[in-house]
């Protein structure tokens, strides 16, 4: 019998929906194209508004991810921490209604309208990968709001990139946009 290829799962972390960049999509003025398509039935990326939102790191995870993900078949590669909603896809749209729901859940592990949703869909991922898959976490594993209640669920399987440790949120951005350009994977270690 053939042993079934490790597969690899990117997991975002969300954009902040507080800054000023989020306040220009938020407060339903706004004229760029962006803020127009959200306002829209048609919606945006979610990937694309976090882009928006979070400018160089976000881009960078984005295109590291789908540079390198090799996910479990019924899966995107590329799924973003998204406050309320659990995981989503890259790709899933958003309103500005939306947009709002989303902001208004604190990334805490307090708040439980942000970690059942999050550990729900981590178990229907688990159910999904065979013990040699891995899922890496693109974001900071110095605080525990995206790994306790990811590690709880995926355990040994969970991984963040080894470079990630010490840097700040634009030196992994840049970090990610080079690997992904160069073909170049990082080396990915379990968090602690």
């Amino acid at each position: 019998m053939n042993a079934v290829p490790a597969r690899r799962l990117f997991l975002l972390s969300p954009a902040n929906c507080s800054g000023k960049r989020a306040s220009y999509l938020l407060n339903g003025t706004s004229s760029s194209p962006l803020a127009q398509r959200i306002r829209s039935g048609e919606g945006a990326p979610i990937g694309e508004v976090f882009t928006f939102m979070s400018a160089l790191y976000f881009r960078g995870k984005l295109a590291y991810a789908a540079a390198f993900a090799k996910p479990p078949e019924g899966w995107d590669g590329v799924q973003v921490i998204v406050p309320g909603r659990g995981l989503c896809p890259a790709s899933a749209r958003i309103d500005l209604a939306a947009l709002r729901e989303i902001a208004a859940v604190e990334v805490d592990l307090e708040d439980r309208r942000y970690t059942r949703p999050l550990k729900r869909d981590a178990m229907k991922l688990a159910k999904q990968l065979q013990p040699s898959d891995t899922v890496v976490l693109l974001g900071s594993v110095a605080t525990p709001k995206y790994v306790e209640p990811l590690k709880d669920v995926l355990g040994p399987r969970l991984h963040y990139p080894e470079a990630f440790a010490g840097m700040d949120d634009m030196s992994r951005g840049s970090l990610m946009l080079r690997c992904a350009a160069e073909g170049r994977e990082l080396t990915y270690v379990q968090p602690r």
